[in-house]
């Protein structure tokens, strides 16, 4: 009887997270049903109705008027730089509040964590106005500010999401034996050299976890582009996906075709860092 009942729980279970699974899918499914259509089938029949033929041409559409691999090119420039300032500068903030013990510790953990708190839209106007005061230099960037270049989204970016690494990298160094760190001070380790070549490859699933939630943050970001790049031809991907809207005509087709093809780039990183990614998110939590 005992055995039975927890069959048909579990048998509940696997049904109630497999409808939760197909109801997050539906609008993938969707977007892909409705790229492979014609906008005139459509007009004619229906998004609802079965299509009469399928093709790729509203992928080769929407990559061809949008200029999409110019944008892709703006969102590579954009990640990466953001992404591995994020992570080396919230490792050594994290090494710092975990491995001494001071008097403010907890104070500059929290202090990192709650700027997380705040919404971008708080800070939209001040930022906004300090970046058109920051000037670069000519080689950096053509419009000679922090304003309408991709180092200002970088650098926003980078201050945004060190809060939330910041945290999680914290609680994952804590989980190394503090005998690691003696045994290096007994053979002459500098502070510098332990961070280096004892906490960074420690830190590896930490890393690839954190590096594949940025990397899908920051290259789907469209408020900070939209708000501190004045010029088009300087926006991430996300933006190119405006070149396909007219006037005053759009073609949803069009736009589900390009917003699938915008999206594969982070499925290719999170296919790659998968294995890590998931030990990174269990790793040490069964430890204080």
């Amino acid at each position: 009887m005992g055995g039975s009942a927890a069959a048909r729980r579990q048998a509940r279970r696997h049904l109630l997270l497999g409808g939760i699974a197909l109801l997050w899918l539906v609008p993938l499914l969707w977007a892909v049903y409705t790229s492979l259509r014609p906008y005139s089938d459509t007009t004619r029949n229906g998004y609802l109705s079965w299509p009469r033929g399928i093709s790729l041409d509203n992928y080769t559409d929407a990559w061809a008027q949008s200029g999409m691999a110019h944008f892709f090119w703006n969102s590579v420039v954009i990640t990466v730089p953001a992404v591995l300032g994020t992570l080396l500068f919230s490792a050594a903030v994290a090494f710092y509040v975990s491995r001494f013990d001071f008097r403010w510790n907890l104070a500059l953990l929290m202090l990192f964590t709650a700027g997380n708190l705040l919404p971008a839209q708080v800070l939209i106007t001040p930022l906004y106005r300090l970046y058109l005061l920051i000037p670069l230099p000519a080689w950096m960037t053509d419009s000679l500010l922090l304003y309408n270049s991709a180092w200002g989204i970088i650098a926003i970016h980078v201050a945004y999401q060190c809060g939330f690494c910041t945290f999680v990298l914290s609680n994952y160094m804590k989980t190394v034996p503090k005998e690691i760190f003696e045994a290096a001070q007994v053979d002459g380790a500098p502070v510098w050299r332990q961070f280096f070549q004892i906490v960074l490859p420690l830190c590896r699933p930490a890393f690839a976890a954190l590096a594949t939630l940025e990397s899908i943050w920051i290259y789907n970001d469209f408020f900070w582009p939209l708000v501190l790049i004045e010029s088009g031809d300087k926006r991430p991907i996300t933006s190119a996906l405006a070149n396909l809207q007219g006037q005053y005509f759009t073609n949803p087709n069009l736009i589900a075709a390009g917003a699938l093809m915008t999206a594969i780039p982070t499925l290719l990183v999170y296919f790659a860092l998968q294995r890590q990614f998931i030990s990174g998110l269990t790793i040490g939590s069964g430890k204080g």
